[in-house]
């Protein structure tokens, strides 16, 4: 059984006040979220918050609407109504132990917020609680250049750090195109542009601090640890990577950095099919291109970056490449690509030499969630994120937009076609349920085709709640059992992020 909520308030007075409606839009929403928890009551959240104001001070603790309601949803399709309670900001590791030991003694769920940019509702609070917004914690505690590491608190983002690299002729190039805390970039293990060549987060966090649902304070590989490789122990950092704040705070991360690419060479080439388009992705990989960056939009998607953006690349598949290392092996790299481009019927490339002509060729692709929307105004979107082995993909793709195109539902196509990862941009008017369920139904089925051949759910947004449903088919259910261990011995009062992954068994 679903709930539609609608513009109009027409559904109120439900147990937990779970549904309500919203200036904005409906909201879809299982009521199987709600059921197994009750919200903190009045009383408690008023204690808890003179409590957290006494220990941080009157002006780290909030319970306006506006505040609660900014920091109770993200970038993607809102899945639940309810608003934490209070929101929080910790100015040091020191406080955030203070905050989840208050709300650990009180049985208060705990909701870490970075920048608000996930896509899976992972910063709503279907049970109420505690948001614990670390923007305020945006200090570069550790820097060696020599080493190649960096640490960072949570308030420090991608672009800031990169602003901060870039006068010593480094760069951190995990590129998930929003302005995203690299904290919070741990905590979903995010990857996005640069991946082919660069890896995910997963392979670029060397250690992070945790402040864990009780207020101790752990460190993964150890305090101050940061070498490059180790055999000690069970991997701690990895159990942190993509745990998305079910299991603690993230408040440290040390990260791999890279030395600036003397060269960094961009380009675009258009061609006749889907399946041409990834043949030469898969065929400059087996060529052992040091490829950076290989991007796949489709013709829908081509068109609306035509349009929103004002330029005349051709409305076709279109790969988005780049190239990095000294200017004769990027010039040696980008001949050789376009040789295996022309043979699968690809069209000459147009390149990007300059930085300013580079940055906005990929601001164009980084932007095509919203030039969707705005091309489709009052709409929202659904955003897939499948992952699949690398020849699979244009099979997927061809199914997909073949479904696409026969539901009516308006859906470009893209991907980081370098590793198998694509997403679709499924369009619906919030005023009318049955086109957010036609598009549902449309994700459910490209879903359930990448689990059949092999991949994955989500590639690097996360699970959050949009795709809770999904994980227990790729996982199985002995391995939904081992995570639900691991959170009941980390968390055995599931107050970290509660409702995310999976739900709890109280």
């Amino acid at each position: 059984m679903h709930f539609w909520l609608f513009t109009s308030r027409v559904l109120q007075n439900l147990p937990g006040n779970a549904l309500v409606g919203h200036s904005r839009n409906f909201h879809y929403f299982k009521p199987l979220l709600q059921s197994t928890r009750n919200r903190p009551s009045v009383e408690t959240i008023t204690t808890l918050k003179l409590d957290l104001r006494k220990k941080l001070g009157r002006d780290s603790v909030s319970d306006k609407d506006a505040i609660r309601k900014q920091h109770s949803r993200d970038e993607g399709v809102e899945r639940h109504n309810n608003l934490a309670d209070l929101v929080v900001w910790p100015k040091s590791t020191e406080e955030c132990s203070i905050i989840a030991s208050v709300c650990s003694e009180n049985k208060i769920p705990m909701i870490p917020f970075g920048t608000g940019t996930g896509l899976e509702s992972g910063v709503c609070a279907p049970y109420g609680g505690v948001s614990v917004d670390m923007s305020k914690m945006d200090q570069i505690v550790d820097f060696n250049p020599e080493d190649f590491d960096v640490t960072v608190q949570p308030g420090v983002t991608r672009k800031g750090l990169n602003h901060f690299l870039k006068d010593h002729g480094l760069w951190f190039p995990v590129d998930p195109g929003a302005d995203a805390s690299l904290c919070g970039m741990t905590a979903t293990s995010a990857s996005g542009t640069n991946a082919v060549r660069y890896g995910t987060m997963r392979e670029n966090v060397l250690n992070v601090e945790v402040v864990l649902a009780d207020g101790r304070v752990l460190h993964s590989a150890g305090e101050n640890r940061r070498s490059k490789k180790t055999s000690a122990g069970f991997n701690l950092t990895n159990l942190f990577v993509g745990s998305e704040g079910c299991l603690g705070f993230i408040t440290k991360s040390t990260l791999k950095i890279y030395g600036m690419p003397e060269m960094m060479l961009s380009a675009v080439c258009a061609f006749t099919t889907i399946k041409a388009a990834v043949d030469t992705c898969v065929q400059i990989l087996q060529s052992n291109i040091p490829i950076a960056r290989i991007e796949l939009m489709d013709d829908v998607a081509m068109d609306m970056c035509n349009n929103h953006n004002k330029l005349d690349y051709k409305v076709a598949p279109t790969l988005f490449l780049e190239f990095h290392g000294s200017e004769d092996s990027v010039k040696s790299q980008a001949k050789f690509a376009g040789e295996i481009a022309a043979y699968n019927g690809g069209s000459e490339f147009r390149w990007a030499y300059e930085t300013e002509d580079r940055n906005r060729l990929w601001k164009a692709r980084h932007d095509i969630y919203w030039t969707t929307l705005q091309c489709n105004p009052g709409c929202r979107a659904i955003i897939t994120d499948v992952c699949v082995p690398i020849t699979s993909l244009p099979d997927l793709i061809a199914q997909t937009k073949i479904d696409i195109r026969e539901s009516g539902v308006v859906g470009p196509c893209l991907g980081h076609v370098g590793d198998g990862n694509f997403h679709t941009f499924l369009v619906f008017n919030p005023n009318k349920p049955e086109e957010f369920k036609k598009a549902e139904t449309l994700a459910a089925r490209m879903t359930k085709r990448a689990l059949d051949l092999n991949g994955t759910c989500t590639g690097e947004h996360g699970i959050g709640i949009g795709k809770m449903k999904y994980l227990e088919k790729e996982m199985g259910p002995v391995g939904i059992e081992m995570m639900k261990s691991i959170k009941k011995t980390l968390d055995p009062h599931w107050l970290m992020n509660p409702g995310k992954i999976f739900l709890s068994d109280y």
